[in-house]
């Protein structure tokens, strides 16, 4: 299990998210997001229309998806 914050995948904010992999840990900062911007959160505004580019264009956002599951990696096991 490793941990990742909001702000450490570009959201404003240092709530922790913990996974087994990258994947649990964009997947758990997406549903943030999606809460946050109910909430009426316009701190995560920017990080949400972000997160919403990147599920629309996959390809395009690549770099982002690859450089997180490098940081994912290079993370210690808590």
């Amino acid at each position: 299990m490793k941990t990742m914050t909001c702000r450490q995948l570009g959201g404003p904010c240092d709530l922790a998210h913990r996974g087994e992999t990258a994947d649990d840990v964009i997947k758990a900062q997406d549903q943030h997001l999606k809460d946050a911007e109910k909430a009426g959160d316009a701190s995560h505004q920017p990080a949400r229309e972000d997160m919403k580019g990147r599920w629309r264009r996959p390809k395009k956002s690549l770099d982002w998806y690859l450089g997180t599951k490098r940081a994912f990696a290079e993370l210690p096991e808590d």
